[in-house]
Order: C-alpha cells, then sequence, then structure tokens
C-alpha cells in the first residue's frame, strides 16, 4: 500500500477557514448506492427507525497560548498532560525554542522547556500548579484550530462557538470531533427525543493532525483516552437486535466504538487508551455508517474512510466533491458513508 495512493487534487479555495453559518445548513455529500447532493438539515431523513445515532460527547479545550522566550514571539499548544505542571506540547516556531529555555505566557505563568522532540513537540513545566493552569487556560487560553487554518488566521472568540458542538461536556480534547460541528440544538433534541442518541467519550488527541511520515505499515498513532458505557453497549445490542445501524458521528467515535468490539468481535463496555490506526483491510465489528468531513489527502483518517467505504468509492466521492465545490476539512462540509 503507497501513501501516493491516498492523494487527491483540492483547489486551494475549498478549504473552509470559518464554518457555514447556521452550521446544520452545511452541504451533505450522501455516498450510498449512487452521489447525492444534500444539506445536512435533512439528516435525520436518513436515519431508520430502529437506527441509533453515537456521538463524541468531549469538549474542546482553549489550550492555545501565546507567550515569549527572550528573543521570539511563540505559539504554544498543549496536548498531553504528564504530571501536574508538566504538559506535552507542540511550539511553532519550534527552532525558536531551546532546552531549558524559559517561555513567558504572562508576569505569574512560565514554562521552562525540558525536552525538544522531533516536528516541533517538547515537554514544557509550568512555574504553577494543575489548578492555576487550568484557570489561566480558562482567561487566556484560545480554541486549537488545526495548523492549516492557523496559517491563515488566528484562533478568535468566535472559535469558542464553531469548534464546539452543541452537546459538548466532557473536557478533554485538543480538536474538535468535527462532524458534530454540523448539528444544532434542534437536530440534537429531536434525536434525543426519539431515543435514537447514545454518547461515547474519546478525548481527541495530537494523532488526529499527524501526518503518515514514511511507510504507512510503520505509521504510530497518538494513544487517546476513551469511555464507552455499559448503558451505550446495552442500547448498540439492542439496536442491532432490532435490525437497525449503527451510525457513527465521526471518525473519533468510530475508532472508540471498533477499539472496544476488538476482542471477540462484539461490542464491549471500554475504558483507556486506544491507539488503534484503521487502514485498508481493517474488519468493522460495530459501525455500518459514517458521518465524517472531508479529510486531507495523504491523512490516516483518509484510510480510514477508504477502509469503511471502499478506495475506489472514497476517491470517485471525493472528486465528485471537489468539482462541486464542497468545503473541505474541520469547518467543511460533511459526507455520509455506508460501510462497503
Amino acid at each position: 500500500m503507497d501513501l501516493s495512493q491516498f492523494d487527491y487534487f483540492l483547489p486551494e479555495q475549498l478549504i473552509a477557514n470559518r464554518p457555514c453559518s447556521p452550521r446544520q445548513g452545511s452541504r451533505m455529500l450522501v455516498g450510498s448506492l449512487s452521489l447525492k447532493d444534500d444539506k445536512f438539515i435533512n439528516f435525520p431523513k436518513y436515519i431508520g427507525k430502529n437506527d441509533l445515532v453515537i456521538i463524541n460527547s468531549s469538549k474542546v479545550m482553549p489550550i492555545l497560548l501565546e507567550g515569549n522566550t527572550k528573543k521570539n514571539k511563540v505559539s504554544i499548544t498543549l496536548h498531553k498532560e504528564i504530571d501536574e505542571s508538566i504538559w506535552l506540547a507542540y511550539a511553532k516556531p519550534g527552532k525558536k525554542i531551546s532546552t531549558d529555555s524559559e517561555i513567558v505566557f504572562s508576569n505569574n505563568v512560565k514554562a521552562k522547556v525540558l525536552e525538544k522532540m522531533g516536528y516541533g513537540e517538547i515537554k514544557i513545566n509550568f512555574n504553577c500548579k494543575k489548578e492555576e493552569i487550568e484557570k489561566f487556560l480558562e482567561e487566556k487560553g484560545k480554541m486549537p484550530l488545526p495548523p492549516y487554518i492557523l496559517k491563515k488566521r488566528e484562533s478568535d472568540p468566535k472559535d469558542f462557538i464553531d469548534y464546539q458542538t452543541v452537546y459538548a461536556r466532557e473536557v478533554g480534547s485538543i480538536a474538535a470531533p468535527t462532524a458534530g460541528l454540523h448539528f444544532d440544538k434542534n437536530i440534537f433534541q429531536q434525536l434525543k427525543i426519539n431515543d435514537q442518541i447514545a454518547e461515547v467519550t474519546l478525548h481527541v488527541g495530537a494523532g488526529t493532525f499527524q501526518p503518515i511520515r514514511g511507510d504507512i505499515n510503520e505509521h504510530k498513532m497518538h494513544s487517546e483516552y476513551g469511555v464507552v458505557t455499559q448503558e451505550t453497549v446495552e442500547q448498540i445490542l439492542n439496536c442491532k437486535k432490532n435490525g437497525g445501524k449503527v451510525i457513527s458521528v465521526g471518525t473519533t467515535t468510530l475508532r472508540l466504538l471498533e477499539t472496544a468490539s476488538l476482542e471477540d468481535g462484539q461490542i464491549s463496555s471500554f475504558e483507556g487508551d486506544t491507539d488503534i490506526f484503521i487502514k485498508p483491510g481493517f474488519k468493522f465489528k460495530t459501525v455500518d455508517i459514517l458521518l465524517t468531513n472531508f479529510h486531507l489527502p495523504e491523512s490516516t483518517l483518509l484510510l480510514l474512510v477508504c477502509a469503511f467505504a471502499g478506495k475506489e468509492k472514497i476517491m470517485d466521492l471525493y472528486k465528485s466533491a471537489v468539482d462541486m465545490k464542497y468545503r473541505f476539512f474541520s469547518y467543511g462540509d460533511v459526507s455520509l458513508l455506508y460501510k462497503k
């Protein structure tokens, strides 16, 4: 399997830097037997009476910080708490930061660089306790938008609403589960009233932005913490028993559900870290339909949707989406995919 097989042409003007407004008005490309150009507001029409829609309730943390070293202004995106005051983070520009240098975020909040890793990753030690760090993030932190957006513009107050799902409640992600960004409260409540919503939690980590470097089979995903409760398991089993389909809202939800189904092929409760890397050849056990945005060329998520719906199908669908001028990536439009 060569990574170049998962490349496609994408005009830059189709990359969305802001979401559709209103969010439920985004376009939805339905990839069933034939392609259908639709709107997300019609998503409930694709849900059968026995189907179950599963969402990721994780909430994005405002962990994008601006700081200064002695010589340079730097942007720091925290992504994993190691200890009470020690975090892993991504720094830009990483080349301007050295081990043992100090990053000043405010008069009271500073951090020492303990270690430099590859690709801009650093380990830092804050000069304050966890409670103070959390308070500072609440007051000064910005939404950690994807790198390709931050190249075009800064994260701003509008992103606190736009880059969060309407049902987010479990704090812990460094990136939004973006398929859920299309839901407004009315669509969500409609599904909830009909008992067609179940929840899991997967705290999205740094792996979502990490490109594949080199051999696909050598790529290692960052681990991410997730929870599938017994209550959700029972809802899924009842759905299957009644002939319904499990509809995953987003690749994060799908990865967690399939992780919880690895042991014996049937979903069971799960709590812990997952580093599952889904690529063509993977056998799906739980998810039947996937609602997901359009993903970057040669990315782990593009490999995932190719595994789910079939590589030929996906590459044709993406070409059609480009031709129809769909909007791509985290703030873009959405696709509804059926398991091959």
